[in-house]
Formats: C-alpha cells, structure tokens, sequence
C-alpha cells in the first residue's frame, strides 16, 4: 500500500489510483465522525462494531500513507532493495489491530448477552440509521471505483477489500441495530405484536449478537488478509501465467539466445523479484552478451509488478546449479 505518488503516475492509472486513493481517505475521515456519533446516540453495539471500523479507517490510511512516504526516503545504501517491503508488513500490522480490537467488542458483546435485563432494549434512533445508511452508499461508490483499479496497485486493491468489508460490516449493522429495537414494524400481526411486546428478550439478544457477528466477519477477512501478506513476504511463487510470460520474452527477444535455462519469479514484497538463465553461443564477445542481458533485463522490468529482474547468461545447460543452496 506504500507507492510514491511520483511513481502511480509513471503508469496509465496514476491519476486514477490517486483519485482512489485520497477519495477514499477523505471520505474515511468524514464517515468515522457521522459513524461515531451514530454509535454514541443509539447506544448500539452494532453500530459500535461498524463505528470501530470506520474509526481506524482514516488511522490506517494516514499511518500507511506515512509509511509510503518513509519508504520512498529510504538510504539505499543501507536498504539496498528499497522499501517496497513496508507495504506488507503495514498490511500485516493492521490486520493484526483490526483483530484486536473486533476482539474486545467481541467481549463486550457476550457480556451485555450474559447480564442485559431483557427490559434493557434500545430504542429506534432514526438518525444514527440514517447516519450509517449513508455510510454505506458512500462506500458502495468507492468500492465501484476501486474495483475497477484493484489490478493497477496494491495500495487501490487494499482499500478496494476495505470497501468491500465495509457494505457487509454497515448493512448488518443497519439490520441489527433496527431489529434490536422495538419496532411495529417487525411484527406480522397484531397477535404477534403482542406477544413480542410482552417478551422482549426475543429482541434483546438481535444487537449484541449482531456485533459478535460483525467483529467475527472483520476478523477472519483480515485474517486471510494477513495469510496472504506473509505469503508475499516469505517468497511465493508467481503464477504460472506470468512464468509463461517470462519464458516468452527471454525466448523470442533475440536470436542470440539459444535457449531459456532457467526463469524464476517470486514476491519480495507486492512485487516479483525475476530471475532468467539464458544460453548463448560460447564464441559471443562478452560486450554482446552483456548488452543483450541487459536489454532483456530492462525489457523485464518495465513489465507490470516486476520490481526486479536479473539475467544470467551461461554457454550449456549441463552444469551444476548456479546457487550452492539449490531452491
């Protein structure tokens, strides 16, 4: 989540992804204000689950924002890869307080469900559903947008699942929240109307449970969220398709090239590290060969998600492996 403004323009959706970017970082901060009083007026816990969420909203955005410009200021000489990295472990951070925190709503939900009185029921507040009802259109344009832009950055495709949590998270809040309360309008008839009325635990168990529901939700969204970051960070493997590609390039780029030996890609972070063992003719000048492997090189690496690529040029395909630790 952590590109230079200066480098999401250096591509077709630069001013795209930027436009993603800060709407969606205004809007946060602007939502988490009409959320939390939504939550405070209506003394609901769904609401609160939602407001929670919409609180570390513009947090998470301002604080990966400040690790995306630290990333870009980074000594090379000390970080020689850079500080692509960052965007993952930023992930992989707030991941982790986005669970925590689910999980204190959590306890404070089983707690209410275990010594509310049953006579202790919320009352309808039509301004706080209003509130978070336009909470949620607001987020349901954002996740159109950004679904269209989830492919041209990481930081965009982030925020895209962020949306996307946040209509389920909004509009089961919206529905327990109301359902919590009481009103006529849940009611089938008259009779039952009554009966509810009379029995009122029937209702209140709807809110508690629906935020237990809500932080469960957030919770293991986000914990797939962090299983997939720490994949990025360990080295998996690209996808097949892209190793195809790879092999296409380096294969068809020059008549030098006799052979493709080798090609590997893998995460070092968002993007893939590349690396292509290529065999030339043993009489090549060396001056050729090098100029050919690093043309082949920067062909690569102007390829989408390519952060690095390095190309490795041998005489036969007999030998040894290059790397003493075979991968």
């Amino acid at each position: 989540m952590y590109r230079t403004i200066v480098r999401a323009l250096q591509n077709s959706g630069g001013l795209q992804v930027k436009i993603a970017i800060w709407a969606s970082l205004l809007a946060n901060i602007a939502l988490a204000v009409l959320q939390l009083y939504a939550a405070i007026s209506s003394l609901s816990l769904s609401l609160f689950a939602t407001c929670i969420d919409s609180i570390f909203d513009p947090g998470s955005n301002l604080l990966l924002f400040w690790l995306h410009k630290k990333a870009n200021k980074l000594d090379h000489n000390k970080w020689p890869v850079g500080g692509a990295r960052l965007e993952t472990i930023g992930n992989i951070v707030y991941g982790f307080l986005m669970g925590s925190v689910n999980l204190v709503v959590i306890v404070e939900s089983t707690r209410t469900l275990i010594t509310k009185s049953n006579d202790e029921l919320n009352d309808l507040h039509i301004a706080s559903i209003a509130a978070v009802a336009a909470a949620l259109g607001v987020k349901f344009l954002l996740f159109l947008y950004c679904f269209s832009l989830r492919g041209k950055s990481s930081q965009v495709r982030v925020l895209w699942e962020d949306h996307r949590n946040d209509l389920f998270i909004n509009g089961f809040g919206i529905l327990t929240a109301t359902g919590g309360s009481k009103l006529a309008w849940c009611t089938f008839s008259s009779q039952h109307s009554y009966f509810l009325y009379q029995h009122p635990s029937r209702h209140a168990v709807i809110d508690p449970m629906g935020a237990i529901i809500i932080t469960f939700g957030v919770i293991i969204s986000w914990s797939r969220t962090i299983y997939k970051q720490f994949e990025l960070i360990a080295g998996k493997s690209a996808p097949h398709d892209f190793l195809q590609l790879i092999i296409y390039k380096a294969a068809t780029f020059s008549d030098e090239i006799e052979k493709v030996d080798t090609v590997r890609a893998y995460h070092s972070g968002p993007d893939y590290f590349v690396e292509v063992d290529v065999v030339m003719d043993a009489n090549t000048p060396l001056w050729k060969a090098h100029d050919i492997s690093q043309q082949l090189q920067d062909k690569i690496e102007v390829l989408p998600n390519v952060e690095r690529a390095f190309v490795h040029v041998d005489h036969e395909t007999t030998h040894t492996p290059e790397h003493r630790k075979a991968l």
